[in-house]
């Protein structure tokens, strides 16, 4: 969602802000802005659109200010105008302030404020923080004790960072339910929502935690936690990030990019934990609860978006390989749920950015309910890594595209890992699974091979509005993700079903304009899913078939088809989504859309 960036040092800070919203880009916005102390006073620079256009009106401003702030700002209260852009400033304009999240209470502590005499010039709830932060000054002797003050009046969740052009060199920063992350330098210190903004310039870290407020200067960092009322010690951290897997290089976009590292995606998943040879699976993140995981007789499975929809497919791979019934949730709707709970439940908590906000909520539901709590994450040091009893990193490395790729296949790939070891080798699929992880990124490559012919028949589809994908069985999940996948980077509207529900309602939007996406791949059920194929033709549907190689006679049945290579029945949906994303990705270019910052979408969504 929004970025935050600050610095404080002997640098020049507007330079180092704007590099860093440069790094945040990925993640989403739709404004952006800074603000510098410079000499006692502070400068706000802003713009609706891409950082290049705030870098514009920068440009030519000679500033060695040493403290700024930067924010690219997904819209949330307020429309997106440069007035409701970040930073957010006190009527005095002498405190300035950029935050992530919402503030549920604005609305009363506005109120509040107009009545003791405080301007808004914005429609955004973040411009209550910099008055509020003014009102405590007026009363209390410091700019942290106001700092604090504002935060226990506030109510909801958020990371929020302040300057002030009385103190020049001070960041103060605040996190509640929304990442933040010091970064730790010689002589210069940086505050960022995502270590992407900040990796450039070191890999030594502190993580905030929920609670803590930090005063960060130049060669200092104390951090209170306004819960516990405690002065925890900042802990330093070495984050593992290659920044040259996060460059574009010869790619076109991000999204082509890590479609491409699907195929290195599921052979870092593996690597080290899937040992053929060894007949072993081997997990090391799990290994501190074996003795609880040996007691679980049922699994609570939430995530978010495309992870929900990994977890979908982990449903049938742990319950038909280890035998455990499994629950999928979306996390924001388990959140409000009341439901019995025994401590042999495992709450499974999937996030690529371990910073999803309804996934959080989930896990903190449960805090008191003496359950494990195990995690699936790409995003080491994140959040939920954090949170978790125990969990298994994805490795898939950076991924910049709004759109999902790579990471949800190291999910597919991690719950697949997951489930042979709770099986613990007593599934006779066992061994013919671990062999096919070992060719399974040959299989990805092949698919990645024959772009051009899925180009071809993608184009073809570019102008249509509707578009209906089924699967069956653990096709089923992979075709709601394939919908999901045209939809948020083609806009066109696409919906997943299954494949048996056809009867039950989706025929009826059958014609010659609402072509099909049907994944037709070899299974038991193949000809059920060609009998649904039947029924779309006979109502002059147009269809696109997904089948394994080799069969040729479903060309006779649909308007086109693209193969994968045959694999076994549990890893198809790994296969089948590649292709998926390459079909949505070719569409989207032909009708000219940005495939890395598709409209109204963030990367990490750390609000509800």
């Amino acid at each position: 969602m929004c970025g935050i960036i600050g610095y404080t040092g002997e640098k020049s800070g507007l330079d180092i802000v704007l590099q860093g919203l440069e790094a945040l880009e990925y993640r989403g916005y739709d404004s952006a802005g800074l603000a510098v102390i410079e000499n006692g006073e502070g400068k706000v620079f802003k713009q609706v659109g891409r950082v290049a256009g705030l870098r514009q009106v920068v440009n030519g401003q000679e500033l060695a200010a040493h403290l700024a702030i930067g924010h690219t700002r997904w819209a949330t209260h307020g429309r997106v105008t440069i007035q409701n852009a970040h930073p957010q400033v006190n009527s005095e304009q002498t405190i300035f302030v950029v935050h992530n999240g919402i503030i549920e209470n604005f609305g009363e502590l506005r109120d509040k404020l107009v009545a003791n005499g405080y301007t808004f010039i914005s429609e955004t709830d973040t411009e209550v923080v910099p008055n509020l932060i003014d009102f405590y000054l007026k009363q209390l002797d410091s700019f942290k004790a106001a700092f604090e003050a504002a935060l226990n009046d506030i109510h909801g969740a958020y990371s929020i960072v302040a300057i002030s052009a009385h103190d020049p060199e001070t960041l103060y920063a605040a996190r509640l339910s929304s990442p933040l992350v010091i970064g730790v330098g010689e002589n210069e210190n940086f505050l960022a929502s995502d270590p992407s903004a900040i990796i450039e310039h070191t890999k030594k870290v502190i993580y905030l935690e929920d609670y803590d407020v930090a005063v960060i200067t130049k060669s200092d960092v104390k951090i209170h936690n306004l819960k516990q009322n405690t002065t925890p010690e900042p802990k330093v951290e070495l984050i593992d990030y290659d920044n040259e897997e996060a460059l574009l290089g010869d790619f076109p976009n991000f999204m082509f990019k890590e479609i491409t590292e699907t195929p290195a995606a599921i052979r870092s998943a593996s690597l080290g934990r899937a040992l053929a040879d060894k007949n072993l699976v081997k997990l090391g993140g799990l290994e501190s609860v074996i003795g609880q995981l040996k007691y679980i007789d049922r699994i609570v499975i939430v995530a978010m978006g495309t992870s929900y929809y990994a977890g979908l497919v982990g449903e049938y791979l742990i319950e038909e390989l280890a035998g455990i019934p499994v629950e999928v949730q979306l996390a924001s709707e388990f959140n409000y749920r009341n439901e019995p709970f025994s401590r042999s439940t495992a709450l499974l908590a999937i996030s690529q950015s371990g910073e999803t906000a309804d996934t959080i909520a989930a896990l903190k539901k449960v805090e008191d309910y003496g359950v494990l709590r195990l995690g699936i994450v790409n995003a080491v040091g994140s959040t939920i890594a954090r949170m978790t009893d125990a969990g298994v990193y994805c490795h898939a490395g950076p991924e910049k595209a709004v759109a999902s790729t790579k990471a949800f296949i190291a999910q597919v790939t991690v719950l697949m890992l997951i489930a042979l070891n709770l099986s613990k080798g007593r599934s006779k699929r066992f061994k013919p699974l671990l062999e096919e992880l070992d060719v399974l990124p040959a299989k990805a490559q092949a698919i990645l091979d024959q772009v051009e012919n899925i180009k071809n028949i993608a184009e073809k589809y570019a102008d249509y509005r509707d578009f209906l994908f089924i699967g069956r069985h653990n096709s089923f999940p992979a075709a709601l993700e394939g919908a999901l996948k045209l939809k948020e980077i083609s806009y066109m509207h696409a919906e997943g079903y299954a494949a048996g529900e056809m009867k039950h309602g989706p025929l009826a939007m059958i014609d010659e304009n609402f072509p099909t996406f049907a994944i037709a791949t070899n299974s038991p059920l193949l000809d059920k899913t060609l009998s649904n194929i039947q029924e779309i033709r006979a109502r002059k549907g147009p269809v696109v078939a997904l089948a394994t190689e080799g069969n040729e006679s479903i060309k006779e049945l649909c308007d086109d088809v693209i193969y994968i290579p045959n694999t076994e029945p549990e890893t198809q949906p790994i296969l089948q989504v590649i292709a998926m994303q390459l079909f949505a990705y070719y569409i989207a270019m032909k009708r000219g859309y940005d495939v890395d910052r598709p409209r109204n979408l963030a990367k990490s969504v750390t609000v509800e």
